[in-house]
């Protein structure tokens, strides 16, 4: 066992976007940030707000000084040179997010040099009637898009989803997407904070002035067939294990996400290929490894290094269970 292999807690990096509002604070205990939560991200290496370790011999380091130091954390799997592949995050929308679409990996690198995002959605909390954009409503063409994207018409062919709690939407990159106000979510994503905006509801900044809208390259990723697509190898069902029940949400080649509802003791086999990244919902339980333990209760954040052995999780909850890429 090396010396890397006790797993720990992260101390999140908060976002104050103009959709944001209060309900992480009051859902997740997530507070000694700005008034207005929008996102707090839970798992972050991105240099746009990284998670801090929280406790133990390496509290104070961010997650990439301790990445930078224990190389073999993130797994042999995780391609070196690339950087932390993954993002965590819970979302509080309060108003509508802006409609946009993110780029792959090729033309990120190609363009912006830096990773590409796909994303999944997990709904935590819904308000009555709050829906949110996934793909378009009919096949659209590059020529359409634009006119209705300058016209302010473009939800007129977007494709509208009424949402609920434990719903699940996998975003692919390409994919014309918009969480709508009253959601609360957590987002698993590739590690990119790169962002196409194609309507805004007309709104104004921080600075009282129109966001920018960035139509060329939005129009250069975007996917114009209909819809998107179902959660790869999701489940729709929670399954028996010991300790709980599971449901498998999501497994494409950038992540595999689970939810455990916990109720007992639970184990999780973490090899060397991957790390674990562990988010308690809600609940409390004792977290522990051959390199350590922990108590973790709702709303905290656990990275569990990658490393040969079994992890136990004991006590009663729900947590997202994730791995980058497709553990055996």
């Amino acid at each position: 066992m090396t010396e890397h292999g006790a797993p720990f807690l992260l101390l999140p990096a908060y976002k104050d976007y103009l959709w944001g509002g209060n309900r992480l604070a009051s859902l997740f205990g997530k507070r000694g940030g700005p008034e207005r939560i929008a996102e707090s991200w839970e798992l972050s290496a991105h240099p746009d707000g990284e998670s801090v370790i929280a406790g133990g011999p390496f509290r104070g380091q961010t997650l990439t000084a301790f990445l930078e130091s224990h190389p073999g954390a993130a797994g042999t799997a995780v391609p070196a040179g690339r950087g932390f592949p993954l993002l965590v995050k819970l979302i509080d929308a309060a108003r509508n997010l802006s409609v946009q679409v993110h780029p792959d990996e090729d033309y990120a690198r190609r363009t912006e040099g830096g990773r590409g995002k796909t994303e999944m959605w997990y709904i935590l909390r819904s308000d009555p009637g709050a829906f949110l954009y996934c793909g378009f409503s009919r096949p659209v063409t590059r020529g359409e898009v634009e006119r209705r994207i300058r016209e302010g018409t473009l939800p007129e062919v977007l494709r509208s989803v009424p949402v609920e709690p434990g719903g699940v939407f996998f975003i692919p990159a390409g994919t014309i997407h918009a969480i709508g106000e009253g959601i609360v979510l957590a987002e698993v994503q590739e590690s990119s904070n790169i962002t196409y905006r194609v309507f805004d509801y007309g709104r104004a900044g921080e600075d009282g002035r129109p966001r920018p809208l960035h139509i060329g390259k939005a129009l250069d990723v975007l996917r114009m067939d209909e819809g998107c697509p179902p959660p790869p190898g999701g489940e729709g069902e929670f399954r028996f294990v010991p300790g709980g029940k599971l449901r498998l949400l999501c497994s494409c080649p950038s992540f595999t996400c689970s939810v455990l509802e916990l109720n007992g003791r639970f184990s999780q086999k973490v090899g060397d290929e991957f790390f674990l990244s562990l988010l308690c919902l809600d609940g409390k339980a004792r977290l522990s490894s051959s390199g350590g333990g922990l108590g973790i209760g709702t709303g905290d954040s656990a990275f569990v290094p990658a490393g040969r052995r079994d992890i136990v999780l004991e006590g009663t909850g729900h947590f997202l269970l994730t791995f980058p890429g497709r553990p055996e």
